[in-house]
């Protein structure tokens, strides 16, 4: 029996009953957040949602970091004693120092149910076998999405130690029907597969789950890995180590994701003042964290920029779905930190991405920000594929796409095949120095 969409009333009165559970459980145990909120001189109740995001202060990557470096090396933010806690994990550190995260069991099978939210919306069942085209490091979505898999009652093949090759042929050989993966390595498998003679479309993978990186909802990436993988849909969803699986793409229509609202309260503010961001206007979004109450997070700056999806009324606001989470269409645009102005012009990576990808002539590309303190410049290098005929040629119609989409003239120079570095997890294309 399909459990009934709840609606949008439904949502906020649960999302308030679990907040006032969770205020309860932290205050005065979680030593971060009693000093936190008593500096600023909050009370700790909670009349209604909306007076928790005017009253509350917002929480920022920069306060975890210190306070870890000043508590080393777990930092305050815990709500129990260190012996409750049976899971570690870390960020990946592409902005700084790795932050470190503990989790209670409790606070673990919260997110494991959010990540079978994410497969049930996916089309992912019992039955299924799941390949993980990644190495099981210290990062969170791995071991979530495996065990989440496994509890669904799929086969769960792990891609760890391998090299591309040998997790092609494993997919191949054990009959896998879904990948998860980044964007990036989607593409990059794809590739291995053309040049090892690999013939993915015999393969029965029919799905490739992506997340870390914005490219799943960017249509000219997803295109591309549905181009190399024979049609598999591509289906996108992210989260973060410090909040855990935040979203799921919508099934009925590719690009949007919807917020998991029992396990979140999501808002969407203006970076620059703080308030609430007009509606259908792109803003930061801001999580707090409801069933994560081992180490929780009160209204944090996840720095995501996205723009929430204007639901219709004639639908009872509703998306195209049926469902009344929080949409945001194109997924996540980009970083509040990775946007750079150039002659007057802002560039977002995900704007880049989608420009770039229709290309099929590119196996790689890295852009470059020079930035001194009158000016910022940038340009890209292109690896270009083997089967590129006139690489002089591809670099020119670059430079013209590139300026007529952003209204800038970015020099765009070739490299040698091999020269630019290849990526399983996050990809970091974008490199800054004076």
């Amino acid at each position: 029996m399909i459990s009934p969409v709840p609606s949008r009333r439904e949502i906020e009165s649960g999302q308030l009953e679990q907040l006032r559970s969770l205020m309860a459980e932290l205050i005065p145990a979680n030593p971060f957040y009693t000093r936190k909120l008593q500096a600023v001189g909050v009370t700790f109740d909670v009349a209604s949602l909306q007076d928790f995001s005017a009253r509350f202060p917002l929480t920022t990557k920069p306060e975890i970091a210190a306070d870890q470096r000043q508590h080393p090396p777990f930092g305050t933010n815990l709500t129990y004693p260190l012996d409750r806690y049976t899971r570690f994990h870390q960020t990946s550190g592409t902005s700084g120092a790795p932050l470190r995260w503990l989790d209670t069991p409790e606070s673990w099978e919260g997110m494991v149910e959010s990540w079978m939210d994410v497969f049930r919306a996916a089309g992912v069942k019992a039955g299924d076998r799941v390949f993980f085209a990644f190495s099981f490091g210290p990062f969170i979505g791995f071991w979530l999405a495996f065990e989440s898999a496994a509890r669904i009652g799929c086969l769960c093949i792990p891609g760890g130690g391998l090299s591309s090759a040998a997790r092609l042929r494993a997919i191949m050989a054990n009959g896998a029907t879904v990948v998860c993966c980044t964007p990036t390595y989607a593409i990059r498998l794809g590739e291995v597969a053309q040049e090892e003679k690999i013939d993915v479309s015999a393969s029965r993978v029919r799905k490739i789950i992506v997340a870390g990186e914005p490219g799943g909802s960017i249509f000219s990436t997803r295109a591309r890995i549905e181009s190399l993988w024979a049609g598999a849909r591509v289906f996108d969803h992210h989260g973060m180590t410090e909040v855990g699986p935040v979203t799921y793409e919508c099934p009925a229509q590719a690009g949007v994701l919807h917020v998991i609202e029992s396990a979140y309260l999501a808002e969407v503010i203006d970076p620059a003042s703080g308030k609430p961001a007009s509606a259908g206007q792109a803003g930061e979004l801001i999580l707090t964290t409801l069933n994560r109450t081992g180490s929780p997070l009160l209204r944090y700056r996840t720095g995501d920029l996205v723009k929430p999806v204007v639901l219709n009324p004639e639908r009872g606001n509703s998306c195209r779905c049926g469902r009344h989470e929080l949409a945001l269409a194109g997924g996540i645009l980009g970083r509040t930190d990775d946007m750079v102005i150039v002659r007057g012009v802002n560039v977002y990576p995900s704007a880049v991405e989608e420009i770039l990808r229709p290309f099929v002539e590119i196996a790689e590309y890295r852009v470059q920000i020079s930035e001194t303190s009158a000016l910022t410049e940038m340009r890209v290098e292109v690896e270009p594929a083997r089967h590129c005929a006139d690489p002089a040629a591809l670099a020119a119609r670059l430079e013209k796409a590139l300026e007529t989409s952003l209204l800038l003239r970015i020099p765009v120079s070739t490299v040698a095949p091999g020269a630019l570095p290849r990526f399983e997890m996050k990809a970091r294309r974008w490199i800054r120095g004076n």
